[in-house]
């Protein structure tokens, strides 16, 4: 069964993440999510990503698909779905009705601009199974104050939608009852504008931006996979969350 949904509009492009309650973003999800991506064109204002459902945007990565092999697996998808959405000539847009925790919040930090219901919440719990975000670490150090990217990257912490909109990572907050129509407002400002001339003012902004997402992310990426995977922490976390008990911290 599919996990994405993918549909053109009069000026969008939509990627749904279907997988209720939690949209999981496991390797068939992410392989899903990544041909959805592809099949995006610079003819519409705007992609649009969002959710089913008022739980979550998405919970995150698999941790089954981190243990062992599947984790170099399970990252090159991750990352080429980065790679793909960060190629993409078109504004990105999240809609995050609920929680996006993990690569949930990687996923929606990707995107140019993020709408969050006043139920949502971001955060980056990796840390709490002895491992770490790579797209965040990135996104964080360069989307929000230093002292408060590399918060929220060591504790885990989650943060509320208005806390997220004054840490600048989120655009603008609706009440759940209201999110569908506060969206499509804040979505006509973009879509009264020509779609070209929106298309060079964001490339333009990107290059004054001096992006050098891919090579950090190549950086980050070998950190990762060569160095903290190694460490016997990294596979304990792991293996505690998904057995459901606590970690037995060996610092190594």
């Amino acid at each position: 069964m599919a996990k994405i949904r993918f549909t053109e509009e009069e000026h969008a492009y939509r990627i749904t993440l279907d997988d209720p309650p939690l949209h999981i973003l496991d390797i068939a999800m992410l392989d899903e999510l990544r041909n959805a991506v592809a099949r995006v064109k610079p003819n519409r204002h705007a992609l649009i990503i969002d959710s089913t459902g008022e739980k979550a945007f998405s919970a995150g990565a698999s941790v089954a698909d981190h243990i062992g092999e599947r984790v170099r697996e399970m990252l090159a998808v991750f990352h080429d779905t980065f790679r793909a959405l960060a190629a993409l000539d078109i504004v990105t847009v999240a809609l995050v009705r609920g929680a996006a925790l993990g690569g949930g919040c990687e996923l929606a930090l990707a995107c140019d601009f993020v709408l969050g219901s006043d139920r949502a919440r971001f955060g980056q719990p990796e840390i709490n199974l002895g491992v770490f975000p790579p797209v965040a670490a990135w996104q964080l150090s360069r989307q929000v104050a230093p002292r408060k990217g590399l918060e929220l990257l060591l504790t885990g912490d989650p943060i509320d939608a208005a806390t997220a909109e004054g840490f600048g990572l989120v655009n603008a907050v609706f009440p759940i009852a209201e999110f569908d129509a506060g969206c499509a407002k804040w979505l006509e400002r973009l879509f009264r504008q020509s779609s070209s001339s929106l298309r060079y003012a964001r490339r333009a902004f990107r290059l004054a931006q001096c992006d050098d997402f891919k090579e950090r992310l190549a950086s980050v990426e070998r950190l990762y996979l060569d160095e903290l995977m190694a460490t016997a922490d990294a596979t304990e976390g792991l293996n505690a969350f998904l057995e459901k008990r606590k970690a037995n911290w060996k610092g190594r």
